[in-house]
């Protein structure tokens, strides 16, 4: 199961440093993202959803694929080509993968405007790593929304507000009273 976590902070540009370091910290296998959202709010009326993956141009470069080869059995691979691309980018377009984009709006309308908030769908984690990784983001970073357990939201609470408290193994406790 993927937990949830929003993070808002008061500017657009900590919001987006935010999901770069955690798009590294993936890419050193210390956590595994479903999703990464950055949802900025210019102006008061105004919300906009930054996704990490483009799926209307994904749905496009796999249709045109698969468009090519069926089109290559039927001797016309341009058409095929042609057919494949668009109909992969409509599927792309209308699919909605990962945190739901009406979700993300409404939560956007609390967003101060000029500032941001990164959705986040986690599926792994080595916590006390990622803890000490992003507490350098607390920079007015503040935590808007969890799926976490309270003992797991207060210390990533903690580390935005840049007093990361200790993570104590859950056996410790048990071999202080041997």
């Amino acid at each position: 199961m993927s937990d949830l976590l929003v993070i808002a902070f008061d500017d657009e540009a900590s919001g987006f440093e935010l999901r770069a370091e955690l798009v590294k910290l993936q890419a050193e296998y210390l956590i595994k993202l479903e999703d990464a959202v950055v949802v900025t709010r210019p102006e008061a009326n105004d919300i906009q959803l930054h996704q990490t993956l483009n799926l209307t141009a994904a749905g496009a470069l796999g249709g045109t694929f698969w468009g090519t080869f069926v089109g290559l059995l039927f001797l016309n691979p341009l058409v095929g080509a042609a057919v494949g691309a668009g109909s992969g980018a409509l599927a792309g377009y209308l699919s909605d993968y990962g945190i739901n984009d009406d979700f993300m709006r409404e939560i956007g309308n609390k967003v101060t405007p000029g500032g941001s908030a990164v959705f986040l769908l986690v599926r792994e984690m080595t916590g006390d790593k990622v803890l000490d990784r992003i507490s350098d983001f607390h920079k007015g970073g503040r935590v808007i929304q969890t799926s976490l357990s309270k003992e797991d939201e207060d210390k990533l609470r903690a580390a935005l507000a840049g007093s990361q408290a200790p993570l104590v193994p859950e056996n410790a406790a048990s071999s202080e009273t041997a």
